[in-house]
């Protein structure tokens, strides 16, 4: 399952929301997310801000 850190939520909030979920952080992501401007005909991306997004897996309980 995939937990992606919501905006104005810390990472380390956004673990505990896993943890509380049932899942730990296995592997984090991180993408950029741009936006265009246009110079003329030529067009530009600048990165606007970075999305991380965490891969869970189920916790198992020990018995």
């Amino acid at each position: 399952m995939k937990f992606e850190v919501q905006e104005g939520e810390t990472v380390s909030e956004c673990i505990e929301r896993m943890k509380e979920s049932g899942y730990t952080p296995v592997r984090r992501i991180e993408k950029p997310v741009f936006a265009e401007k246009k110079q003329g005909h030529h067009i530009d991306y600048e990165p606007i801000r970075q999305v991380i997004i965490f891969e869970g897996h189920l916790i198992e309980d020990e018995q």
